[in-house]
């Protein structure tokens, strides 16, 4: 357990010190045209894309972002991993990020390419390229997207596509917000596109922001079949596959700053 709380905040501790060593006119100067983000937050469990790849167990995450004042941004995401997610190593997801996000209008565009690597293993990388539009519509924001992951070896010799579609409703006069998600994953033959190289996922929740604090719960599930999940996701060690992809609560409790 140690060793998983450590793990994503590795990211952080390995990018600080560039920011600090900076001369202070550097700093000032990136000050002026950067914005710095980051967050650490713990879950009950990982799921992505609706499949726990966290074994039903909680997770440790955390991020680090710059964003230029031009629209451009990189940054870091990592998180623990477990059973069917874990590939070994570190047992760790470290995502690299860059994109360009602009608003026109009202609507936001956003594009970009991720890239997710598992420390100390080989042959697991892969590159999703990804698109987005935001555009409020009342009281109700809206952002429908895609990331599509090119033919890679590493996920299957195989290519696959998520679309989905977000909606959250900002509660007046509370620090609440109301949220719901559908998505869509086909690729037959890719490992993130489930047994039958397609599926849906799903989930409604409400996160609570107060300071630096945010606390959430969604309910999360898949159109998986089980009996294909049990053959698909159950690894020697870990749960029985239906248990990763049947719908549960996820809790995530973080700090932002």
């Amino acid at each position: 357990m140690h060793d998983r709380i450590q793990q994503p905040l590795a990211i952080l501790a390995l990018l600080i010190p560039l920011v600090s060593a900076l001369p202070v006119h550097a700093q000032q100067t990136t000050a002026d045209e950067f914005t710095l983000t980051g967050s650490v937050t713990g879950v009950s469990q990982y799921r992505l894309r609706g499949v726990s790849v966290s074994d039903e167990t909680p997770a440790l995450q955390a991020s680090l972002t710059a964003t230029h004042k031009s629209g451009f941004y990189a940054g870091l995401w990592g998180s623990s991993l477990k059973g069917f997610g874990t590939y070994g190593g570190a047992d760790m997801e470290l995502d690299a990020i860059g994109g360009y996000s602009r608003a026109l209008g009202s609507a936001t565009v956003d594009g970009g390419l991720v890239v997710y690597t598992f420390p100390g293993t080989h042959g697991h990388t892969y590159t999703e390229l990804f698109a987005s539009i935001s555009q409020p519509i009342g009281p109700v924001n809206t952002k429908f997207g895609l990331n599509y992951a090119p033919k890679r070896q590493s996920i299957g010799n195989a290519d696959h596509l998520y679309t989905y579609a977000d909606l959250t409703l900002p509660l007046q006069d509370l620090p609440m917000t109301l949220k719901a998600h559908l998505g869509y994953t086909t690729g037959p033959g890719s490992i993130y596109a489930g047994p039958a190289g397609h599926y849906f996922d799903y989930s409604v929740g409400a996160e609570f922001a107060w300071r630096m604090l945010n606390i959430g719960l969604s309910y999360v599930g898949t159109s998986i079949n089980n009996a294909q999940a049990d053959a698909f996701y159950t690894v020697p060690g870990g749960k029985r596959g239906r248990s990763l992809v049947d719908d549960a609560f996820v809790l995530s409790i973080g700090v932002t700053f």
